[in-house]
């Protein structure tokens, strides 16, 4: 324990020191909810736009943190070496992605509270109605997104490319699952592809605590499909994750 409170303390002053994580990570949802909550206005689907725009980046929060963000890190310091010489140090690895993982976690519950407060404070959004499912969710996100995130990082060869290609999966994916907003005069070949995604599912459940005060276990299919995606990412990490360089060793 002494040792996984000693890398949680280190991965946060690293996140918390590099401006560029900061803003890409943390600071972007908060960002997109501030311009999408000055476009919509009134109701979306009966709903308070300002409350379904909320929900919607709270989806797009935790896949950008767990996902975009947990990739990128495990990806860059692979093919910087850190993730090999930390092999070579007294520091069991299981500990070591335990703490990448809980830090990855503090960070999407500190922006949650953030876009809360935001939307509270400059747009009148309303508090979740059911916060022990709104806590659920926080935490079943991290875990779908995060086993999604060291699953893409066991595929992406390149640290720099690793930006690039993130990006390309968590934005048209946000588009399609509706985090940036309603969603139904999209094609039919594009609603199709949505049913796919988990964060049509996440968003769902987190819908459904956030807007409706539903219980966390009242979408158990949305909640399958999100976990089944989780562990579809840590099925591919188990076989594919690399300590040591790939870029260099292929």
């Amino acid at each position: 324990m002494r040792l996984l409170l000693h890398q949680l303390s280190f991965e946060q002053r690293i996140f918390w020191r590099s401006r560029e994580a900061a803003v890409f990570v943390f600071v972007f949802p908060l960002l997109l909810y501030a311009l999408l909550g000055t476009v919509y206005s009134g109701d979306i689907d009966g709903v308070p736009a300002e409350d379904v725009l909320l929900a919607g980046l709270l989806g797009y929060g935790a896949a950008n943190t767990a996902l975009g963000g947990l990739a990128i890190t495990l990806v860059v310091r692979r093919e910087a070496g850190v993730l090999k010489r930390l092999r070579s140090t007294p520091l069991p690895p299981g500990t070591y992605l335990a703490a990448v993982l809980v830090s990855t976690l503090l960070v999407f519950v500190l922006q949650s509270a953030a876009l809360l407060a935001l939307g509270r404070f400059a747009f009148g959004a309303s508090a979740p109605a059911n916060w022990l499912g709104f806590a659920g969710a926080i935490v079943l996100g991290v875990a779908c997104f995060a086993g999604l995130g060291v699953g893409a990082a066991s595929l992406i060869r390149s640290a720099e490319g690793v930006s690039a290609v993130v990006n390309v999966i968590i934005l048209p994916m946000a588009f399609l699952s509706g985090s940036f907003g309603p969603t139904r005069d999209l094609p039919a070949l594009l609603h199709e592809l949505a049913d796919v995604l988990p964060l049509t599912y996440f968003l769902e459940v987190v819908e459904g605590v956030y807007l409706d005060g539903d219980s966390l276990l009242a979408h158990l299919a949305a909640l399958a499909v999100v976990a089944g995606w989780g562990a579809f990412g840590v099925a591919v990490a188990w076989r594919r994750f690399a300590w040591t360089p790939r870029s260099r060793a292929e």
